[in-house]
């Protein structure tokens, strides 16, 4: 399974990303909207792990971009962003999920799991 991990923070994407190779899964590190935007347009991924807050241009562009492509990769929203408001902005925007920063390894991995199970076809 190839994941594309959008996070700016180093010290959150370095852990993030050897937690996701230790369970296995192919992961490439975009750390701007830009950098995820190119490796979205390039690559197929499997599921989107996106942060809201980036340098630049903000992580909802990056997932209404996707969904105007009619790109369908599962996306699953990890950010500090906490309000219900923005939860429900998130998801309507095209999120599969939104888990809120800090946020539990193994919650993390779970939702992982679930949505890449939906994707997939299996819901079991």
């Amino acid at each position: 399974m190839r994941l594309l991990l959008v996070e700016d923070d180093t010290m959150i994407g370095e852990a993030v990303q050897d937690l996701l190779r230790a369970e296995h899964y192919a992961v490439d590190w975009a750390r701007d909207a830009n950098a995820a935007d190119t490796a979205l347009r390039t690559q197929s991924y499997d599921l989107v792990l996106l942060d809201l807050g980036l340098p630049g241009r903000d992580g909802l562009s990056v997932l209404r971009d996707m969904r105007t492509r009619r790109d369908r990769t599962p996306v699953l929203i990890a950010t500090a962003r906490d309000s219900v408001q923005q939860r429900i902005e998130g998801l309507d925007a095209g999120a599969d999920d939104y888990v809120v920063k800090p946020y539990d390894l193994d919650e993390l991995l779970a939702r992982i799991r679930a949505l890449l199970r939906r994707a997939s076809g299996r819901a079991e």
